[in-house]
């Protein structure tokens, strides 16, 4: 059957198209140059419309596109449309019961991730989206037809929901199962050693996401998650011991953890493990050779020791090393030098020791030749560069010499080899989850070895907690911000948040979360504590008030209780604390360098030498020539790093905090913090 134009109206209507004609299941409208076919599972909508004397029929498609016949004889018009109608609702009806039995089906499995045992995962979401969209774009007819029949009309609005569901919805869903889990495994919950874990610890460690970064500030259990995690994943079967890889930052963290896996979790035989000891698996699982880290490398005070002998041996042995220190001791880091053997100065050799420390760490972990190096810096660097190489040369390669003899290899030697293990596919990971501790701490090149692992299977999970606040650690090419590092490595995850401290009191929460808030970069929510306290739990004191603040302080605190004093620099220490034992040998006393004090917590912390100058908080001497072009040269806040450390510092207290300065010459710090509403005293 078919209708055409009238020879008047086709000329009139100027149109390509002068005829319709109606085929098995859809229609065919032409004309001379012309020919659109339009099946019915593409039809919207067929209209008649009467005009001045001729008819018209208009074809509706998808995106609201309309193709037209003009010019044809009205009645003629009326009796093709009421048939093509009759046809093609006809058709539509046996398409709506395909549609609706479709639309059921998808609809039952959407319901199973509702009532599923589990968290509803993003990928899940995508993967049941994808499927959506697959069963959707596969009905027989369009889509906005679909509310026409009463068989498909709800189950259609089911699927169109779960395709824009929002991010507040699945969490919605996953808060709902969470309810509901907790009165099920509440004793599992509450029976940690360390603390019972509140509703936010609970959400990490139950979140089910295969990219998982938990952001959290000193003292909200961070290592609590970390290790209910793990008890998690072993109670709901997600895994056994021997697929977890549990990752410390360092031998004392890893310790703590083996004793919290073996007395909560019940895994006498687990170990965590630390980035030397996880290389050292990898390279030892794929050869038979014994891998041994270099002492010197464990141990700073014996790599200090060495630092400082090499450093004296070639001023002692070679005149231009040692003019060439004398002069960029004075004129670069402008340093009070003795005259002679200035070398001999033990204050001196421990000021300069941080340095060598740090610069031969920064060359080591950069493994380039001094050619490349050079070739890094802009011409404004290039001397000094230059100078600072031909100094430290002698040192770095006694050290490549020492390890040679040892028949040992560095951290930094160590990684490289297992990151080549693994990209040539000779290892393969036995680890289902990576639990990653302080992941703040972890180097670019560290990173790199992670997301080996973590590549080597679609399936592998991971799951790190960090603080922004306490990345202390300085390292060539690393990201400005935990997440920003995160996604780099791995991709796209979610982020939890642990922002109620269980360490100390609401005034150190409030002071510690807005002196590191100052860097405008620094993503950390505030601090809320249930602890209240005054104003005086954190006080500025002049520097000459030490003596006399131990002295009042062995009067009230306790034989259980701590007290942890912290500088920026281990020579720091003042000589009153070496006396301390017989002075007041009631007093549980601790002193450290602050970058040693992660992880550390104590009743009472005193913190020494907010002063400025070359032993300032924050150091004032300007930055070596080989920090600025191995470094990022990112614009960073002003003192980043020293501000990091005194976050640090502040947090490890549990009641009071007490900061020293020098009168005279206080540290740009100690006015911020005044401004912040630190209490100042003039005496203790």
């Amino acid at each position: 059957m078919e209708l055409k134009s009238t020879h008047v109206g086709q000329r009139f209507a100027q149109h390509p198209y002068n005829r319709v004609r109606l085929l098995n299941a859809g229609v065919e409208v032409s004309g001379e140059k012309h020919q659109y076919l339009i099946p019915f599972n593409q039809l919207v909508d067929i209209r008649c419309k009467r005009g001045i004397v001729w008819g018209e029929l208009e074809f509706e498609l998808p995106s609201n596109q309309v193709v037209r016949l003009h010019g044809t004889e009205w009645n003629e018009t009326q009796h093709f449309f009421h048939y093509l109608i009759d046809i093609w609702k006809k058709w539509s009806q046996e398409m709506s019961s395909i549609c609706s039995d479709v639309l059921s089906e998808q609809v039952q499995e959407i319901e199973k991730y509702l009532i599923q045992d589990s968290w509803f995962t993003h990928a899940q979401l995508t993967l049941l989206q994808n499927q959506i969209n697959s069963r959707l774009n596969a009905l027989p007819m369009p889509l906005v037809r679909l509310n026409e029949f009463t068989s498909c009309r709800q189950n259609y609005a089911v699927c169109q929901h779960w395709l824009h569901l929002s991010h507040q919805a699945l969490c919605d869903i996953n808060q709902y199962w969470v309810a509901r889990l907790f009165k099920q495994y509440s004793e599992f919950f509450q029976q940690l050693t360390i603390a019972p874990l509140n509703q936010s610890q609970i959400n990490c460690v139950v979140n089910g996401e295969q990219n998982i970064l938990v952001l959290g500030g000193p003292g909200s259990g961070k290592t609590s998650v970390l290790i209910a995690k793990m008890g998690w994943l072993l109670l709901r079967q997600q895994a056994i011991a021997e697929q977890i890889l549990l990752l410390a930052f360092d031998e004392k963290t890893a310790k703590k953890m083996n004793e919290l896996v073996h007395t909560d979790l019940g895994q006498p035989a687990f170990q965590a493990k630390t980035c030397n000891s996880l290389v050292l698996y990898i390279i030892q699982s794929c050869s038979n050779k014994n891998v041994a880290i270099s002492e010197l490398e464990i141990n700073e005070q014996k790599r200090h020791n060495f630092l400082v002998s090499e450093w004296r041996k070639q001023c002692h042995e070679r005149k231009a090393q040692a003019k060439g220190w004398r002069e960029y001791l004075t004129r670069e880091l402008a340093w009070n030098i003795a005259s002679g053997e200035f070398w001999h100065d033990k204050q001196l050799a421990k000021r300069l020791v941080v340095r060598l420390d740090n610069w031969l760490n920064l060359l080591r972990i950069h493994g380039g030749s001094q050619k490349t190096i050079s070739e890094l810096a802009t011409p404004e660097e290039s001397k000094q560069l230059q100078m600072e190489l031909r100094l430290v040369a002698p040192i770095i390669k006694r050290w490549k010499s020492m390890l040679k003899a040892e028949g040992a290899v560095d951290s930094l030697g160590l990684i490289h080899q297992a990151i080549n293990l693994l990209q040539k596919g000779k290892f393969i990971s036995p680890w289902k989850y990576i639990l990653i501790d302080e992941f703040q701490d972890f180097s670019p090149l560290e990173m790199q070895l992670l997301q080996l692992l973590r590549e080597q299977s679609t399936q592998t999970h991971l799951f790190a907690v960090g603080d922004d606040g306490q990345a202390i650690y300085r390292f060539p090419l690393a990201k400005l911000n935990l997440m920003a590092s995160f996604e780099h490595y791995f991709g796209q995850g979610v982020y939890c948040t642990l922002d109620t401290t269980y360490r100390f009191n609401d005034h150190i929460a409030k002071i510690a979360s807005q002196f590191i808030q100052m860097d405008p970069e620094q993503q950390i929510r505030p601090l809320k504590s249930f602890v209240k306290a005054n104003k005086k739990s954190i006080v500025l004191l002049p520097e000459e008030q030490l003596e006399n603040l131990l002295d009042k302080m062995s009067g009230y605190v306790t034989e259980k209780e701590t007290i942890l004093i912290l500088s920026r620099y281990f020579y720091l220490q003042p000589a009153v604390i070496k006396k301390a034992n017989t002075r007041w040998p009631k007093l549980n006393i601790n002193f450290i360098p602050i970058q040693a004090a992660k992880g550390c917590q104590a009743d009472y912390v005193i913190i020494l030498g907010l002063d400025h100058g070359i032993n300032g908080f924050p150091i004032c001497e300007p930055e070596s020539a080989i920090e600025k072009v191995l470094l990022s040269k990112s614009n960073i806040f002003p003192n980043l790093q020293d501000r990091r450390l005194l976050y640090v510092a502040l947090t490890r207290a549990k009641k009071q905090v007490y900061l020293l300065y020098d009168k005279l010459t206080p540290s740009i710090f100690v006015e911020q913090l005044k401004k912040l509403g630190v209490s100042q005293q003039k005496r203790a």
